[in-house]
């Protein structure tokens, strides 16, 4: 493709393509321990929340002697909440 090109141009092509191996290289792969870390933060954002709705749900569940009537919705919000939370974490990675 290049033949044809004047100089010039030739030129410009072969800057545009060693920059863009110039980034492909500089991007890599992340190394292990980022990963690990990653998949820990992504825990630990699904389960804070699971377990702060659990203990406020077993709380009123007490106070108010209804049974599990607080605690399983509340787990499950809170769930929720942090799978939306770790969703959003990896939107932004």
């Amino acid at each position: 493709m290049t033949e044809d090109l004047p100089p010039e141009q030739e030129r410009l092509v072969d800057a545009v393509k060693q920059r863009a191996e110039r980034r492909r290289r500089a991007r890599g792969l992340p190394s292990f321990a980022r990963n690990f870390g990653q998949i820990g933060v992504l825990g630990w954002q699904v389960v804070v929340p699971a377990l702060i709705a659990l203990a406020i749900g077993r709380w009123l569940d007490h106070g108010l002697s209804s049974g599990i009537f607080w605690t399983a919705p509340l787990l499950i919000l809170g769930v929720s909440l942090g799978c939306w939370s770790a969703w959003k974490w990896i939107g932004r990675q």
